[in-house]
């Protein structure tokens, strides 16, 4: 068994057994949350490109008088704007939206419905872009404000461009985490494997008098270290997973908006379930070091 490796030193009553994976278990926690971060965050970031780097919006603000009139003159200026949205070369459509979906999309901010559908409000458009066509949007912009009354046009790139940057610099936070975490795992791992060799050092000077080479005593530290490790990962990583699961279901119930595909992609889990795989060859590598330093020094 993986977990129950022949060691020909007396590691298993080693301080180390007891400590080392339930240090290791909560460092892959911790790395499991922040990689799943990065792999959502970078998933929600290729959406928001995708889906909005595409589109306009074309607002126009509610004509001025009585609210039946200021309606009336606004649904003028909106089929203005539309015919002069289809007549421009590398739009796909354009489409306006309809009273309901005004008042749908400012409910949750103003409230109370019923009050707003008796509201001048403002008109909007959203227009789909042709992807092998550019479009001149200073042009069109300009163009619009002189034939439209209250026409602007908003093309999302300044607020997608902040969104994105600060969404990359959140995942190279998360990167950064992890790989902090992975040095704290790895000093875990050098201090007690120097621990045990010094609890050990007379065996080992035994060993090295009937011509063990340091390969040998340092195999011996890497398969128990690794065992160890790879222990705590598990552990961490069954604490992780429900976890992972559970935003998945609950993001997965809302409908629309930017969280309905606030989920983990089929490599970011590969990633996550690699990780006390990680963790153990980490440990493995960071023990046999150790103990060749420590050996250049004891010997």
């Amino acid at each position: 068994m993986i977990f129950d490796r022949r060691s020909d030193l007396p590691l298993k009553d080693d301080a180390t057994s007891r400590f080392l994976p339930w240090l290791v278990a909560p460092m892959v926690f911790l790395s499991a949350v922040a990689l799943a971060g990065v792999f959502i965050l970078n998933t929600l970031i290729n959406r928001w490109d995708r889906d909005v780097s595409g589109t306009l919006t074309i607002e126009i603000a509610a004509a001025p008088g009585e609210a039946g009139e200021s309606a009336e003159r606004t649904r003028r200026y909106v089929e203005t704007a539309l015919a002069l949205l289809k007549g421009t070369p590398g739009i796909a459509e354009a489409r306006a939206l309809t009273q309901e979906q005004l008042v749908a999309l400012l409910a949750p901010w103003l409230g109370n419905s019923d009050l707003l559908k008796e509201l001048p409000l403002p008109a909007l458009i959203d227009v789909t872009l042709k992807a092998d066509t550019p479009v001149d949007l200073d042009a069109l912009s300009r163009k619009l404000a002189q034939t439209v009354p209250g026409a602007s046009l908003d093309d999302h790139r300044i607020w997608l461009a902040r969104l994105i940057g600060l969404s990359r610099s959140i995942e190279w936070l998360a990167v950064g985490i992890v790989l902090l975490i992975g040095g704290a795992t790895s000093a875990t791992v050098f201090y007690a494997t120097r621990t045990g060799m010094a609890v050990h050092r007379e065996v080992i000077e035994v060993l090295h008098l009937i011509g063990a080479p340091d390969g040998y005593i340092g195999r011996q530290f890497a398969d128990r270290a690794f065992t160890l490790a790879l222990r705590g990962g598990i552990i961490g990583l069954a604490l992780n997973v429900p976890i992972l699961a559970a935003i998945g279901i609950g993001t997965n119930r809302l409908q629309g908006g930017f969280l309905a595909e606030l989920t983990l992609p089929w490599i970011g889990w590969a990633a996550v379930l690699l990780l006390p795989l990680a963790a153990a060859t980490v440990a493995m590598l960071t023990a046999r070091l150790a103990v060749h330093q420590t050996l250049a020094r004891l010997l």
